[in-house]
């Protein structure tokens, strides 16, 4: 017999949990997440845990508060402790174009009451003295931003989803969505049909190829993002923020009694390539040892290769999509999908229960902008 659901959940990263549970948290009773791997298995775990506030358009700003305000209280809330640092983000400046968008940024950031501040070089040497700073104009600085572990607030979301009711299948791929006459009326997978009104693709990195088995084209592709951690490395203070040269996308920061770090390369081609390039470790490296030369005497630990799931503007694909009845999605965060997950279940349980998001109002990120021409682009990215 075939089973049925209210709503079919696509991936059980931290965006399809969230969702799933504030469905559910809204009353909704019959949900089944379906997850190809287990649970924050895919991107969230190879996540870096960054949590900002410092974005350049006003959707991502309140979308960040909000969701930050649900991580200060997550242990309170859902009874595990994610390991929240906020020792705040800390963005180098280099040049005049940089300076010029981050100023015009900070203003839109304060006017929506982020505590972000502008910050010199004499300011940036007090909060992070391993920093070269010769060829830094300067930077913006915001206290209440930090990191926490991706996995471990996944695995809340999902167990709270789960004591509400949701039923989460892990090692299920799904193999077909079902469209009727324009509207969808299920999933396929390896272990029988699901027959739902909703479908939510939270696909991550293969949302394209799980809306191409609806009919429909949604533009994230994966791209490889590498991380690192050092061995034990006291002689940089563990209470400096997550520090980022914003013109190379160098980043790091503390990790347990080492540091993590890491570099976008902007010219290797979409993939769903996740082992580590040795050669990438060693011009991230150069990088961190010219910005912070005490890391020359740093030993590298570990590394892994995560997909950031990216879009033509770097922001998410948020709501209906228009060509096909009832078939939502949730993904394309470009980097911001961990740090953004409460405040996004929030908004799609409200979407598809009250008819429109008021947690924040994220009809910019509309899947019908491409189509029409309305890109919103986000600056911000590392």
């Amino acid at each position: 017999m075939e089973q049925t659901a209210e709503v079919v959940v696509i991936g059980a990263g931290i965006m399809g949990c969230s969702v799933a549970y504030h469905l559910a948290a809204r009353g909704v009773r019959d949900i089944v997440v379906l997850e190809r791997d287990q649970i924050a298995r895919g991107s969230t775990s190879d996540a870096a845990g960054g949590i900002r506030l410092q974005f350049s358009t006003p959707t991502n700003i309140v979308l960040a508060q909000r969701s930050l305000e649900v991580w200060e209280r997550f242990e309170e809330r859902f009874g595990v402790d994610i390991g929240l640092r906020q020792q705040g983000y800390l963005f180098l400046l280099r040049s005049a174009a940089e300076v010029a968008e981050f100023r015009k940024n900070l203003l839109l950031q304060q006017s929506l009451g982020v505590p972000a501040r502008w910050v010199s070089p004499e300011e940036i040497h007090q909060l992070n003295p391993a920093v070269v700073l010769e060829d830094v104009l300067g930077g913006t600085f915001c206290p209440r931003d930090g990191w926490a572990d991706p996995f471990t607030a996944t695995m809340g979301f999902a167990s709270a989803a789960r004591r509400l009711g949701v039923e989460i299948r892990q090692h299920t791929p799904v193999t077909g969505i079902t469209v009727q006459d324009g509207r969808v009326s299920g999933v396929e997978t390896a272990g029988g049909a699901i027959a739902a009104p909703l479908v939510v693709i939270c696909a991550g990195a293969r949302t394209r190829e799980v809306g191409h088995m609806a009919g429909v084209e949604i533009p994230v592709d994966p791209y490889r993002r590498m991380s690192f951690v050092t061995e034990p490395f006291p002689a940089v203070p563990s209470t400096v923020p997550m520090t980022i040269d914003f013109q190379t996308s160098l980043y790091f920061h503390p990790e347990g009694p080492g540091f993590l770090f890491g570099m976008s390369n902007s010219e290797e081609p979409s993939s769903f390539q996740r082992t580590v390039d040795d050669e990438w470790l060693l011009r991230c490296v150069e990088e961190l040892a010219k910005r912070a030369p005490v890391f020359e005497e740093a030993r590298v630990k570990t590394g892994w290769a995560g997909l950031y799931e990216i879009t033509p503007d770097d922001n998410p694909v948020l709501g209906y999509l228009d060509e096909v009845f009832g078939l939502v999605v949730a993904a394309g965060f470009s980097g911001h999908g961990f740090m953004q997950g409460p405040a996004i279940g929030a908004c799609m349980a409200e979407l598809l229960l009250d008819g429109r998001a008021t947690t924040a109002d994220i009809t910019p990120f509309a899947p019908a902008r491409f189509r029409e021409g309305r890109l919103a682009q986000e600056h911000n990215v590392v």
